[in-house]
């Protein structure tokens, strides 16, 4: 296994699927408030098991698909996934969904990639408060703690508050992932 590394700091791979490219945006959004160079991004459509093999430190984006459904790229890549060995790797997650349109099933897609993962092993860091949402449930809400398991977006809602909450998640997981913030 090969690690790739950007001035002695080892690269964080990102993967994400997106079918309308909310989620891409919101991506590369976050890779602009890495280190130039310390991220690598790919899309889901487009990675097999051993794109993971060469990262200690991941991030994923999915976005919740109407009555809580996975969205249509992870959907094909879930058998896979559920192969991937995460440990010893640091995880970050980030999901985008709609909290009045889909209330019922906020992020619910974020919650089931974090159960897979971490049953294979990930430490999860990244967690983010459910304070200034609306919603009625979600899979990737830790109710003792009023957390979500990663970066909640709402494109569709709170679309204003995204570059915000972008720039405090990463500065919340940047000295988590040991890089300079």
């Amino acid at each position: 296994m090969v690690k790739r590394i950007v001035n002695n700091v080892a690269k964080i791979g990102l993967f994400f699927g997106s079918d309308e490219g909310n989620t891409e945006s919101v991506a590369e959004r976050i890779q602009a408030q890495f280190p130039e160079g310390s991220i690598d991004v790919h899309d889901i459509a487009d990675v097999t098991q051993m794109n993971f093999a060469d990262y200690e430190k991941i991030i994923l984006g999915i976005p919740t698909w109407d009555f809580g459904q996975i969205q249509s790229d992870w959907e094909e890549f879930w058998d896979d996934l559920e192969e991937v060995d995460f440990s010893g790797k640091t995880v970050a997650l980030f999901g985008l969904g709609d909290q009045f349109g889909y209330g019922d099933y906020f992020l619910d897609a974020m919650g089931m990639l974090h159960d897979v993962i971490v049953a294979n092993g990930a430490r999860i860091i990244g967690q983010w408060s459910a304070e200034g949402y609306d919603f009625e449930a979600s899979k990737a809400l830790i109710e003792s703690e009023n957390c979500f398991v990663g970066l909640a977006i709402d494109e569709d809602q709170q679309e204003e508050l995204t570059d915000s909450r972008i720039v405090q998640w990463c500065q919340l997981i940047l000295p988590q992932l040991h890089l300079p913030n």
